[in-house]
């Protein structure tokens, strides 16, 4: 990757299960990558999630006070630049809106969770930059509470998985008074492997060279078997087996005195070294690899690809959410010359209705849920704009965040019908516009013909809009003016908009 122009320093916040990271970097014109700084805290969130998966207070806390002590690091830095990901706890929380709401309000900035698979590419994407090889590797990443297994070539990943077990969540349910004996590890690497086995076929030992770990629970056992001697870094069967006869001799987690061993690593060893021990066993793996290149690190590149592409430096430069929304409109049939004429037609009004001061970011979703807000049609005909929000609400979709795909299927789901079902989201002033837009787009084009460009126009004054349409329209497109007359009339049910019709 060479870069059209220098970059400004990037951040990455990873909010991970056990801990909490900060990394500032530059990625230079030439594509290397200099760390300018990074910051670690364990907060240990996956442990706070309670039996009815509702985050504590306590837990809440702990990751409020860390976000407010990286957000006085972040001072200056322009929103565009930063970018942070929250991963398995957050996407298990049944609170989580409640959390992310003052979470951003700490840290200051946007946070996104995002999908297994999204993790792990942007995994492999950190690995594959920081650790290039054209051989074919697995990369593998214990987090807290879940596990990403990522088959890749180059910088491209074939397969990626995520698997719902992780050291917190391991260690809380099987040494949750930190006490160690045969019987708690035998159940915890059964526990790890029924959920591990599923993915054997797609990472069995024929389908990969080389194998490396990724992050936390690699390095942190990476360290312990290079301080003790027992090998140089590299994990096998036999060098995990020995840890696990130093925890057992030991009897606890705060009696297991080990060279290497971080005190913010005690309390999640037991379950590492049990998803550890699984992994290589039952994927046929004769030794792990410590690797360079993480979450984080795969959050900035990506972070530098989106703001390239953003600012058009060339086809090369490619947001990987554009690839991922026409593979979306391949797999589910889209009309895609339909989905081109709302697409246009809708931003071209939203940059009316939002005088111009819109950021690049709300025009490009705007654009995306006008790309697929047919893809419900693949289900069924009927209601299809409730059956496009849903998909796009738990597709996985690369490069998008849950949050991103909430709000897109938000968007479609406004297309048509009734404005009460978005009443929450409807205050929020950019999304009002952005549905706006597409309603009047869709009614444009319903005939699936194409109009000339200026067929419509809307001027606005507060929260008062007037709709002009070309005088010929009640004789020649009666249809189109009979469903402009019916919009105006939701809005002012609603009670949202002053919408007058000319």
């Amino acid at each position: 990757m060479n870069l059209p122009t220098a970059m400004p320093p990037l951040a990455a916040i990873d909010m991970g299960s056990n801990s909490f990271r900060l990394e500032i970097a530059e990625v230079q014109p030439d594509g290397s990558y200099r760390r300018i700084e990074y910051l670690k805290e364990t907060v240990r969130l996956g442990a706070g999630l309670d039996a009815e998966g509702m985050l504590t207070e306590v837990a809440m806390q702990r990751g409020l006070e860390c976000l407010r002590r990286f957000a006085q690091r972040l001072s200056g830095f322009a929103p565009q630049h930063v970018r942070a990901v929250a991963t398995q706890t957050l996407r298990e929380a049944r609170n989580r809106n409640a959390f992310l709401l003052r979470a951003q309000e700490a840290l200051g900035f946007a946070i996104e969770v995002i999908s297994g698979r999204e993790e792990a590419r942007l995994i492999f994407a950190g690995v594959a930059r920081l650790q290039p090889s054209d051989e074919k590797r697995l990369v593998i990443d214990i987090g807290g509470r879940s596990t990403e297994m990522i088959l890749g070539r180059g910088r491209k990943p074939v397969t990626a998985e995520s698997f719902q077990v992780g050291s917190v969540g391991l260690s809380v349910r099987f040494f949750p008074d930190g006490r160690f004996d045969a019987d708690s590890f035998r159940a915890a690497q059964v526990a790890a492997g029924a959920e591990l086995e599923e993915g054997f076929n797609l990472f069995r030992p024929a389908m990969w060279k080389q194998a490396l770990g990724s992050s936390g629970t690699v390095g942190a056992v990476s360290q312990i078997l290079a301080a003790n001697g027992v090998t140089d870094g590299r994990i096998t069967p036999d060098a995990l087996r020995w840890c696990i006869e130093k925890s057992l001799a030991a009897g606890s987690m705060d009696k297991l005195d080990l060279a290497g061993l971080k005190e913010d690593r005690r309390a999640v060893v037991g379950g590492g070294l049990c998803i550890l021990y699984t992994l290589l066993t039952q994927f046929g793996i004769k030794e792990l690899l410590p690797a360079k290149g993480a979450l984080r690190q795969g959050v900035i590149f990506d972070l530098v690809e989106r703001l390239q592409s953003s600012a058009g430096f060339g086809a090369a430069i490619t947001d990987m959410r554009e690839a991922s929304v026409q593979g979306l409109q391949r797999r589910f049939g889209v009309d895609v010359p339909q989905a081109r004429r709302v697409r246009e037609l809708s931003l071209r009004l939203h940059g009316q209705l939002a005088g111009g001061r819109t950021p690049r970011e709300v025009q490009r979703e705007l654009g995306w849920a006008a790309d697929l807000h047919e893809m419900g049609m693949m289900v069924s005909h009927h209601d299809y704009h409730r059956h496009s929000a849903y998909l796009l609400s738990h597709v996985d979709a690369a490069g998008f965040s849950q949050n991103q795909l909430q709000r897109l299927g938000d968007l479609v789901l406004g297309q048509r019908g009734g404005l009460r079902k978005l009443e929450r989201q409807l205050a929020d002033e950019s999304f009002l516009w952005q549905v706006l837009a597409l309603r009047l787009a869709m009614i444009v084009n319903h005939a699936r013909t194409d109009l000339p460009a200026s067929t419509l126009r809307v001027e606005r004054q507060g929260r008062k809009l007037m709709v002009g349409m070309p005088a010929s329209w009640p004789n020649h497109q009666p249809r189109a003016v009979f469903l402009l007359q019916e919009e105006t009339q939701a809005w002012a049910r609603s009670g949202l908009l002053d919408v007058t019709l000319r």
